[in-house]
């Protein structure tokens, strides 16, 4: 049976990376947030963004305004899917400083750095970030704010945890570990966070895992990822299903946040967009490569989806 989470997961394309090493000393206490800027060093300008901090050492207390306090320790990192605003302290009750005027950037093109505090209680952590050029997506979208993982306790834990020591170790000997290693550890552990949170949400918990969960609009989740270029209708995938149309239309909606047809050609012209961008093949090859029947037919919905045709689109992107 296919795994609606994992092919899902292969369709986000999500790029990230590692690009701050912190060292506080107790009491203290900053605010911040992720921009685009601080993913300068991996040639990437992600439309959508989420931040992460991972504790090498020690603890810290993270807060989000409307939200309750997390604490944080070594071996946990948590992720902000809406990268919102957010504070790092050694205690409730401090007075925050902004962490961007804290940050001394590496003259060697290496991580930047943050030494702070009064000299108590370490705690080290690495901050990154997990983009896309996509500025929307259905499973991040249904996250919470605030989502901490123990990365001890993932299916792929000895690959996190060596990867950690490594990266960890090189941060330590100040020298600059792979991008590609960076990179491919943050997406390993956003896999991880969202494989621990998709059994941990209660039916109470809306959005798109709620759908995952669901027997039935699990099944023609996983079917429209494993193949959205096939011509699904709204009838062929409630039969794809063992349900009738309407039961299957209302359900997948009521889930999801949206029709069963919207959603497969959200995912179908977001393709078709990264192909634009990263292959040269024609109009007419992507149109059926993504399940239209002509380049026509795709020219109209990525015009009604995006405002502009997809040539006109491709020619706007800046050159690689």
């Amino acid at each position: 049976m296919i795994d609606p989470l994992s092919e899902v997961l292969r369709s986000v394309h999500l790029t990230g990376g590692i690009f701050l090493d912190a060292r506080f000393t107790a009491p203290w206490c900053v605010h911040t947030r992720l921009i685009a800027e601080d993913c300068g060093a991996f040639s990437v300008k992600p439309a959508l963004l989420v931040a992460y901090h991972f504790v090498i050492e020690g603890k810290f207390l993270l807060s989000v305004e409307g939200e309750s306090p997390v604490e944080v320790r070594a071996g946990e990192v948590v992720l902000l899917p809406r990268n919102d605003v957010h504070t790092l302290a050694s205690a409730s009750g401090l007075a925050p400083t902004s962490a961007r005027h804290l940050i001394q950037p590496s003259a060697e093109g290496g991580l930047a750095k943050i030494s702070y505090g009064g000299g108590g209680e370490t705690a080290h952590l690495v901050c990154g970030f997990l983009g896309s050029e996509e500025p929307y997506n259905p499973l991040i979208a249904t996250l919470p704010r605030v989502l901490k993982l123990d990365v001890r306790e993932g299916v792929s834990r000895d690959w996190v945890e060596a990867s950690v020591r490594y990266a960890a170790s090189e941060l330590t000997a100040g020298r600059f570990a792979s991008s590609d290693l960076l990179s491919r550890l943050s997406e390993l552990l956003f896999v991880e966070a969202m494989r621990q949170y998709s059994v941990t949400f209660t039916d109470q918990d809306p959005g798109w895992l709620k759908g995952v969960a669901d027997p039935q609009i699990g099944r023609a989740l996983a079917a429209i990822h494993h193949n959205f270029s096939s011509p699904w209708s709204a009838d062929s995938l409630a039969r794809e299903v063992s349900m009738s149309r309407s039961a299957f239309v209302d359900r997948f909606t009521t889930l999801t946040g949206m029709p069963p047809i919207r959603y497969l050609t959200i995912w179908r012209l977001q393709t078709a967009r990264r192909s634009l961008r990263e292959t040269r093949r024609s109009i007419e090859q992507l149109a059926l490569e993504v399940g239209y029947g002509s380049g026509e037919a795709f020219s109209r919905a990525f015009k009604r989806e995006f405002g502009v045709s997809p040539a006109q689109w491709r020619s706007e992107q800046p050159a690689a």
